[in-house]
């Protein structure tokens, strides 16, 4: 037996409420014990692994179920979560986010358990630190003759305001790989304004391995100090906004980061196939992964990890969210909680490497030819990317050749554009605030979206029931662009600092570190095309974008002091329309107002269920969603849009 589940507690969720059509749940809370054959393909430094005394690999993680008292639907839908977090209930419930979801509060509009769904919550990260409810996952570190293996690496540092010290991850809730002893004296650290800049060294007795420790009183007040620290940089005169810091270092004790693409791959498995497992019978297996986990789901499909090692199907269909055209990168030294590579951090990011697409293609560099999708054990999937993914994420590869031609999909995906939508849409989001950027967030509401691309899902590998088609911009029918024919298309917008472009793609010299861009030899990206207004015209157009009170892109700005004028991370923007002809006349906007297009607050609310019910026509939207959606347009989709009119 390759997993083994010592199930700790089991209590009722929501006080034994019983959801109509789901009946009653219960909390499942449990650790799997994994057992691994050293020769298992496509897991780095899985030969380093420590070994039992069987020859095997043992690891062990964190695993939560909500699962129907009554037996559900026996649909197994699992959480691949993100960084550790549990995701699926906030986005296909509408819910509050939480770890700990355990009051009826916690279930939001309780779509997956109406739905009876037994939802699995299984850690995959092996390089998280305990803390704020996070799934961990416990593994082992490379070992070369009883020592961690060591070997160079490279780790960058972006800041929004001055800091002194950083853990060698950048993130205070992942693990970092230590400094080695004599990686101390022999480390780099450069600083550069954007990504593309000439770096500039910084000498060696103005930073060290150390954290600034404070918060502690002593006799005459607040004390600090610095400690040595192989696992923290410290500058003296502090991180500061506006650069990127690149340590390149020599690292050591890898964690083989891959153990969690065999840990889910065989704790799904058993979870379907065991009768002793905790979640009753399971006649569908099914997950949804958003960002970093949509990437984890891409290459658990590409490296094969969908079939079990009876030879079996794992899961019968897949749900990413947002990837991109990346995948995950497990390689050694790899930090699976930086995102994928965007135009201004992480830029060179190994989670942009050949293949995108998931139907076989060229890489036109290297004449390499390769798929995400290639076994009979791959899953039916439906991916889903919003207009960030295209600005940032290098999207359009999904379903291009890497010289921009249109591929499209193999028979078992279809791919699905949330129009002018952006990468991370709370459910429960309110105003729109800037952060660090020139431009108000992208406020579209897509949640919705979730149910139905789950319910399509279904009908798919349960019933046989063809999805909706692809709904994605093409090259053939012009509305998949380049940078240049955009810029041509957007309009004046006033106030609104455009980007100079998408993030590019070149191919990378890994060999050598830290990695280097061949800006010579590209992968041709492209933007989705956009309509007078400045919204995408292809794809999926949420109620919002369909009927609209502004331009809702995919990108956004850093201001200044933040790397100015770059893209910044995964996030949109919103340029409300004019609230009336006077205010557009004295601003110069070309596009009409609000005042124009709608007679008062009730037309533009008829309009928005209009917009809705196409979408359930088309089987984009459930007609449950219908009076949500109605709810959310009153008084001009207040606090999304603020507008003083009838």
């Amino acid at each position: 037996m390759s997993v083994r589940l010592e199930v700790r507690t089991t209590e009722p969720f929501a006080g034994g409420h019983r959801f109509e059509g789901g009946g009653a749940y219960e909390v499942v809370t449990a650790t799997a014990h994994y057992s691994v054959d050293p020769k298992t393909p496509g897991i780095p430094d899985l030969d380093l692994a420590p070994l039992d005394s069987d020859g095997r690999v043992r690891f062990r993680g964190d695993v939560e179920i909500l699962r129907p008292v009554d037996g559900g639907r026996r649909r197994l839908f699992f959480d691949w979560g993100n960084r550790g977090n549990k995701r699926a209930v906030q986005y296909f419930c509408d819910a509050p986010h939480t770890n700990r979801p355990r009051t009826l509060a916690d279930a939001g509009n309780g779509y997956l358990l109406r739905r009876g769904y037994t939802v699995v919550f299984g850690a995959w990260q092996g390089d998280l630190l305990p803390g704020d409810g996070r799934l961990l996952l416990d593994l082992p570190v490379a070992r070369r003759d009883g020592q961690p293996v060591r070997g160079l690496t490279t780790a960058e540092f972006i800041v929004e305001e001055p800091t002194a010290s950083l853990p060698l991850s950048r993130w205070s809730s992942t693990r970092s790989s230590p400094v080695s002893e004599r990686g101390v004296h022999s480390a780099r650290l450069t600083r550069r304004r954007y990504a593309h800049s000439t770096p500039d060294e910084l000498p060696a007795g103005t930073w060290r391995f150390a954290r600034l420790q404070g918060g502690g009183n002593d006799l005459r007040g607040v004390s600090t100090a610095l400690v040595p620290s192989r696992y923290d940089l410290h500058l003296d005169d502090g991180f500061r906004p506006g650069w990127i810091y690149e340590l390149t270092y020599e690292a050591e004790g890898p964690l083989v980061l891959g153990l969690g693409l065999a840990a889910v791959r065989d704790l799904v498995s058993h979870l379907r196939h065991d009768p002793t497992a905790p979640v009753g019978p399971v006649n569908y297996a099914y997950g949804w992964g958003r960002s970093q986990t949509g990437r984890a789901i891409r290459d658990f499909i590409h490296l094969g990890f969908n079939e079990d090692l009876e030879g079996r199907r794992v899961f019968d269909g897949l749900l990413p969210h947002v990837s991109g055209a990346g995948r995950l990168g497990i390689e050694r030294f790899t930090n699976l909680t930086v995102p994928g590579g965007q135009q201004y951090e992480d830029h060179l990011s190994p989670a942009d490497a050949f293949p995108f697409a998931y139907a076989e293609t060229v890489d036109h560099l290297t004449g390499e030819r390769d798929a995400i999708m290639k076994r009979p054990s791959d899953p039916k999937v439906l991916h889903t990317q919003t207009s960030t993914e295209y600005w940032q994420r290098r999207g359009s590869l999904v379903h291009t050749t890497t010289d921009g031609r249109d591929l499209g999909f193999p028979p078992n995906v279809r791919g699905y554009l949330w129009s002018s939508s952006q990468h991370v849409a709370d459910p429960l989001a309110g105003a729109p605030g800037k952060g660090i950027c020139n431009h108000p967030e992208n406020v579209v509401a897509t949640s919705a979206l979730f149910r139905a691309t789950l319910e399509a899902l279904d009908a798919w590998v349960s019933e046989g029931v063809e999805p909706p088609p692809s709904a994605v911009p093409t090259v053939a029918d012009g509305t998949l662009v380049t940078g240049d024919a955009w810029a041509r298309q957007f309009p004046a917008v006033p106030s609104a600092l455009r980007p100079q472009g998408p993030n590019e793609l070149y191919a990378v010299d890994r060999s050598v570190v830290p990695p280097v861009a061949d800006r010579a030899r590209r992968y041709t990206v492209l933007v989705p095309a956009v309509d007078p207004d400045g919204n995408e015209t292809a794809g999926v157009r949420a109620p919002m974008v369909a009927v609209p009170l502004a331009t809702h892109t995919g990108w956004n700005t850093r201001a200044p002091g933040q790397g100015h004028g770059a893209l910044h991370e995964f996030s949109g923007s919103t340029f409300p329309f004019a609230a009336t002809e006077d205010e557009r006349l004295i601003t110069g906007d070309p596009r009409p107002s609000v005042q124009k297009r709608h007679r008062d607050s009730a037309g533009y609310t008829a309009a928005i269920r209009a917009a809705a019910e196409d979408l359930v026509a088309r089987r984009f939207l459930l007609a449950e969603d219908v009076e949500r959606v109605v709810a959310a347009s009153a008084n001009w989709s207040s606090p999304r849009h603020r507008f003083d009119l009838p």
